[in-house]
């Protein structure tokens, strides 16, 4: 089965030709793919906030999706360009990291190191494997080339550390993993875990030296320049301000703790 539906995440920005260049590569080889742009405004080499925002895009794709990610601050150097295939997709990139929160939530068949250089272009530059290696390699790979063809099959992969909350007494400890471009802090305190805290308590939360009180249901609840936290669409606990940006008016940074105090047992 051909799978034409191609996703591209990079930190190129959208300023210079690097995009366009990867699309025309894809296209000349199968001109009826489907290219859809997740974000191509990554932080310059963040391998951690483009492993962020794949693993809140990626699952609302068709099954079959080919998920192009190119944040490869090593370029040229000794890290693996490889092929994930798992049970509902694909993932074409450098194995740095990328791919560590997506693949949390899917099942891996089989993971190819890219070395069959039939299916890269003629030249390859060592600093634009985007263009010379990933790009073709995904465009094959939508013709329904197998993921075996590409190189040869690996069973250890990079992997991001990734920091869990942790409950201590009555306090679960979490931290601020991603801030977007409204200024809301989102958390790593998925909401399962919060509510299995929370439940039947009085709680409250701390973010820097602010205190939060309860649960607002969206940014529209409060009046505007309040700050109220709630469970985002990505099921996390976030920080927001109505109207404003959490992250300016807080001074917050990606790192900073939060933490979920509980206070009593409601009656």
């Amino acid at each position: 089965m051909r799978n034409r539906i191609i996703t591209l995440l990079t930190d190129f920005g959208t300023r210079d030709h690097y995009v366009a260049s990867m699309k025309g590569v894809i296209l000349g080889i199968n001109p009826r793919s489907t290219l859809i742009d997740i974000s191509h405004q990554i932080s310059i080499h963040d391998i951690q906030e483009g492993a962020f925002l794949l693993a809140n895009a990626f699952p609302f794709f068709p099954e079959g999706t080919i998920h192009l990610s190119v944040v490869d601050p090593g370029v040229g150097g000794p890290r693996k360009p490889i092929l994930v295939a798992t049970s509902r997709y694909y993932f074409v990139g450098p194995d740095n990291g990328i791919f560590t929160l997506a693949l949390r939530r899917e099942k891996v068949k089989q993971v190819v190191t890219l070395t069959n250089k039939k299916y890269f272009l003629s030249r390859v530059s060592s600093t634009f494997h985007g263009r010379d290696v990933f790009a073709p390699v995904a465009a094959h790979l939508s013709l329904g080339i197998r993921p075996e063809a590409f190189g040869d099959e690996i069973d250890s992969w990079e992997s991001l550390r990734i920091v869990e909350p942790e409950k201590k007494g009555r306090e679960l400890q979490g931290e601020i993993v991603h801030i977007d471009a409204f200024g809301n802090l989102i958390s790593n305190i998925d909401e399962n875990t919060f509510f299995d805290i929370t439940r039947s308590h009085h709680f409250f939360i701390k973010v820097g030296r602010k205190r939060i009180h309860g649960l607002k249901k969206g940014y529209w609840e409060g009046n505007e320049g309040e700050v109220a936290a709630l469970i985002g669409s990505g099921g996390f606990l976030e920080i927001s301000i109505r109207e404003r940006s959490a992250q300016e008016l807080l001074h917050i940074k990606r790192g900073d703790k939060i933490t979920v105090q509980i206070i009593e047992r409601v009656r």
